[in-house]
This record gives structure tokens, C-alpha cells and sequence, in this order.
């Protein structure tokens, strides 16, 4: 392709391709591991029943303790040190090496699984917080939520190759050895995806040298204590992390059992959780390119009110599903809105973050998003189970039938996330969010 220059100055379409690309990679991890191959192994053949959905929410919830307490610190180092590219190349090698380990996971391995599990989670969602903070050296303010939306479309995509890749295998090779097999096949597509980011986009941050006495754990915490305590000077922003708490919990909590309410619920074999998962990333793509426009024609907080409303719909609609022919059709609304979620969360972020301060505005706000991926699966996770146990002990349900009747009480706990994260969102004024910003990045580059 022709390296030309686009609007924004000194970025070029090549670098532009690496940052998508990568996206088109790690979308291998979550379509595989989180989605539709592993999230259901573990539950059913590695633990079994209700006691896989606790340890699932579990091990979920402990890595995204991990990224929550990390990810802000990485992002006040990364800025400093202009070191983003560096702390990526590691974040995507604990990724892709761990999950490529799980392939070593068999029935009964508990521990093993879990922790195989939650090093791969850790290097991929810490990776996910320096990823996005390229955003704004790649794409001017008024064209953040197109290229947010190309890159999602993008990484959509590639979640279904790993998948069109994966299901032939499964189908001609059925058993737990192709299951496993898979997770390799994830990891080296993850991989190879990665290696243009590294070689075509530059850092661009300057490396700035340590003051006297400092190293950069403690320019870090002074960093991210700085932007903590300033924080009254982004109060909009402010209002959105708080709302981004909530409803993010709900949002990716239905993401990390979805495979695990489609098998459990609806009796639906890996096979067709494959094309399921499928299914959800071709409505990512257009759930991406929809409100990729429509934060452009309207508003990007508007447009994540519309993706939330829907979001919540969605997991609502399925506690009414009879079959899974309607899941399927219910899961496709879900893919649709969840790729406006994350991907106007993504620009809006980049919006309201001053140019110089992107990293660590982007490591603050994972505090929210890894906060809220915390607690929402793990809540999930521990509610099903429990009402399971009590649908066991009073009302004498067998334990198939208590495990589906947990998993459906349990959807109001997503939802009602989602609905008081949209009221939360409601009260932030995104324009003044956006001058304050702008503002801060005046005086920084004066």
C-alpha cells in the first residue's frame, strides 16, 4: 500500500494499518479464550456445573483486580519514559504465551487453568490500556470516533478468521485435543498480527530523564497521585468514569459468560458456539461502523447512551428466550451495541484526554473499565451460583436445572448495571469535558 500522509500531521496510513492490526490479532484472545472455546471448556470440562461459573467469575475477577491496581501506574510510566511501544511488546507476550500454555489444561487441572488463564488476561487487558492510548497520536480529535470505529470493525474481523479457522478443526477433529489445539492456533494469530505495530508505528512520546533520587515506580505513582488529585479539574470526566464503573461491569460481564449461557441455557455444543460467536462479530462490525457514524453525525456521549440502552435490552431479552434460535437473534443485537460501547468508550476517553497525559488518562480510566471488569463477572458469577444452590435446597431442583435457573436470575445483575450506568452518564456534560481537555493540552504545548 501507498505510505501517504493523512489529516493528522506526520501519521501515515501505514501506521494507521499496524494500530488496526493489532486489534485484528488480539480479537484472536477474546474470540477464543473469553467467547466461544475456553470460557465453556473450563466450566464443563475442567470443572463442571455451577462450581465453573463461581470459579469462572473467579478467576475473571482476580485478573482484572491485577490490571486495575497496575494499569494506571503503566500508563503514568509509559508517558514519561515514551516507552509505550516497549510496555506493549511485554503486555502482548505474557498474552500470547499464556495463551498459548493453556493448551496444557485438561480435565480436573483447576488450578492450573485458572492461572494459565488469569496471566493470559493480565497480559491482554494491560496491553489493551497502551494499545488505546495510541489513539490520539494517530488520529486528529474530529476524526477519533471514525478511526475508534475502523479499528474495532477491523479487530471484529479478525475474531471471525481465528473462528472460520477453528471450526473446520473442531468439526472434522471433534474431542478435547482440537479444543486445545485452538488456544495454539489463537496465540500465533495474536502474534503475527502484533509484529506491525512494532515495526511501523513509532513512539512518538519523548523520552524525558529521571529527576534526582527518582525511579519510574516512583515517578509513576506521583504521576497517577497527581491526576488523582487534580481530579476536580476534569469533573465531567470525572462523571464518566464513575458512570463507566457501572455499566461497564454489566457490559462485560455478559461478554465473558456468553458462551456459557449459550451452552448451559440453550444446550448449544462448541460447534455452534463458534458460529454463534461468529454471528456476534460480524454485528460487532456493524455495531462499529453504525455508531463509528453516528458519533460523528451526533454526539459521542448520545451515541453511548443508545449502545448501553441497547446492551441492556438485549441481556433482558434473554431471561424471556425460549430456544436457541432466538439467542442466536437476541446475541446479535448484543454484538451490535457491545462494539458501540467499547469502541465510543474508547473515543470518548481519547476526547476528553490532554494529548500529552493520553497514557495515563488511559491507565486512570482503566482503573474504572478494570474496576468494574472485576467486580461485574465476579458478582455474576458467585449470584448464579448461589441461587443455584438455593433453587437446589428449596424448590428440590436437580442440579441442571438449578444451574440454568441461576444463570437466568443472574442476568438482572447485568442489567441493572448497565441502566444505572446509562443515569450516571446522563449527568456528564461532554463539551465541557472535551474544553477541558483541549485546555490542558494548550498549556502543556506552550
Amino acid at each position: 500500500m501507498t505510505d501517504t500522509t493523512t489529516s493528522m500531521p506526520g501519521v501515515t496510513k501505514r501506521q494507521q494499518l499496524a494500530w488496526y492490526l493489532y486489534d485484528f490479532g488480539n480479537s484472536a484472545y477474546a474470540a477464543i479464550v473469553l467467547l466461544a472455546v475456553y470460557s465453556t471448556y473450563f466450566k464443563n470440562a475442567v470443572v463442571g456445573g455451577a462450581l465453573g461459573t463461581r470459579l469462572w467469575g473467579t478467576a475473571i475477577g482476580i485478573a482484572m483486580l491485577v490490571v486495575a491496581i497496575i494499569s494506571p501506574i503503566v500508563g503514568a510510566i509509559a508517558d514519561y519514559s515514551g516507552a509505550k511501544k516497549r510496555f506493549l511488546f511485554v503486555f502482548t507476550a505474557q498474552a500470547v504465551l499464556f495463551m498459548g500454555l493453556l493448551f496444557f489444561v485438561q480435565k480436573g487441572d483447576i488450578v492450573t487453568g485458572m492461572l494459565f488463564f488469569i496471566l493470559a488476561e493480565i497480559g491482554y487487558r494491560s496491553a489493551q490500556v497502551v494499545y488505546d492510548a495510541f489513539l490520539p497520536e494517530i488520529a486528529a480529535p474530529h476524526e477519533m470516533g471514525r478511526i475508534s470505529g475502523i479499528g474495532w470493525a477491523v479487530g471484529s474481523a479478525g475474531g471471525i478468521v481465528i473462528l472460520l479457522l477453528a471450526l473446520p478443526l473442531i468439526l472434522v477433529f471433534p474431542g478435547t485435543l482440537t479444543v486445545r489445539l485452538v488456544m495454539v492456533l489463537g496465540a500465533v494469530f495474536y502474534g503475527i498480527s502484533a509484529v506491525f505495530i512494532f515495526i511501523w508505528l513509532p513512539e512518538r512520546a519523548p523520552h524525558r530523564s529521571l529527576p534526582a533520587g527518582e525511579n519510574y515506580i516512583t515517578v509513576g505513582f506521583k504521576r497517577l497521585w497527581r491526576t488523582i488529585r487534580e481530579a476536580s479539574r476534569y469533573k465531567q470526566a470525572v462523571r464518566f468514569v464513575i458512570a463507566s464503573i457501572v455499566f461497564n461491569g454489566g457490559v462485560i460481564a455478559a461478554m465473558d459468560f456468553a458462551a456459557i449461557l449459550g451452552g448451559t441455557l440453550f444446550g448449544i455444543q462448541q460447534q455452534g458456539l463458534i458460529i454463534l460467536v461468529i454471528l456476534v462479530q460480524v454485528t460487532n462490525v456493524l455495531g462499529a461502523w453504525v455508531f463509528g457514524s453516528l458519533v460523528q453525525r451526533a454526539s459521542a456521549k448520545g451515541s453511548l447512551l443508545v449502545a448501553i440502552g441497547l446492551m441492556a435490552l438485549a441481556v433482558l431479552l434473554i431471561y424471556i428466550t425460549p430456544n436457541a434460535t432466538m439467542f442466536f437473534m437476541v446475541a446479535s443485537l448484543a454484538g451490535l451495541a457491545m462494539a458501540g460501547v467499547q469502541s465510543v468508550s474508547r473515543t470518548i476517553v481519547g476526547l476528553i484526554s490532554p494529548v500529552a497525559k493520553s497514557a495515563e488518562f488511559y491507565g486512570f480510566y482503566s482503573v474504572a473499565g478494570r474496576t468494574s471488569s472485576f467486580l461485574g463477572p465476579l458478582v455474576y458469577g458467585w449470584v448464579a451460583a448461589d441461587f443455584a444452590h438455593r433453587y437446589m435446597l428449596t424448590h428440590g431442583m436437580d442440579p441442571i436445572a438449578a444451574d440454568k435457573a441461576g444463570l437466568r436470575a443472574g442476568l438482572f445483575v447485568m442489567a441493572g448495571l448497565m441502566i444505572v450506568g446509562m443515569l450516571i452518564l446522563l449527568l456528564m456534560d461532554e463539551k465541557a469535558a472535551i474544553a477541558a481537555a483541549y485546555e490542558e493540552s494548550e498549556i502543556t504545548m506552550s
